[in-house]
């Protein structure tokens, strides 16, 4: 019987086609969790996107999960790993202690790649997926795919204005663009 790695990576097979991906391991800080791996699938879904996924994020526990557990998808206009590694960085520091739900927003505190000031993130869900890809069964719980797209840590206060369908909906957001500008009002949408 494959382990919970194996089904993953099975799903991402069939997701993105049988690519292979790049992977990148972010060691434990966490007594008795294994390791957070990423997935990074450069130029998919198409040429100039680079998407990443998390595994490691659903071992922990955390008692907002109830229906199940996330893992995280990231997929921007770049070729920047760090964005993949961004996502697999927080999977890793914050396990256990952020339930990774839809419409939380995360400060980084420091600007995730040398081509943005883009430096938080809002979790909403994954780009690309149909509601059948965005879930996959694993041994023992349902393995959910959240999408982390990035934001300026300066629009939090205009996204809790806001709030998520708004926010989402604003003229100026362009969720996957890396170097647009930060929306400065809340006007739009």
């Amino acid at each position: 019987m494959p382990n919970n790695a194996e089904l993953f990576l099975a799903h991402l097979d069939e997701l993105t086609g049988g690519r292979e991906p790049e992977i990148q391991k972010i060691e434990s800080t966490h007594y008795g969790l294994r390791s957070v791996f990423v997935f990074t699938y450069p130029d998919w879904p198409q040429p100039g996107v680079i998407t990443g996924f998390t595994f490691g994020l659903s071992d922990a526990n955390h008692p907002d999960w109830k229906l199940g557990r996330p893992e995280l998808m990231i997929s921007v206009e770049s070729t920047d790993r760090a964005w993949t590694y961004a996502i697999g960085y927080m999977a890793e520091q914050l396990r256990g202690d952020c339930p990774f739900c839809y419409g939380l927003t995360i400060n980084f505190r420091a600007e995730i790649s040398d081509e943005s000031k883009l430096d938080a993130f809002l979790i909403f869900g994954p780009p690309h997926l149909d509601a059948t890809q965005k879930s996959v069964e694993l041994d023992g719980f349902t393995c959910h795919i959240a999408g982390m797209w990035p934001m300026y840590s300066s629009e939090f206060d205009i996204y809790n204005e806001l709030g998520l369908e708004q926010f989402w909906h604003h003229d100026e957001w362009d969720p996957m663009n890396v170097t647009r500008p930060p929306i400065c009002s809340a006007a739009g949408g």
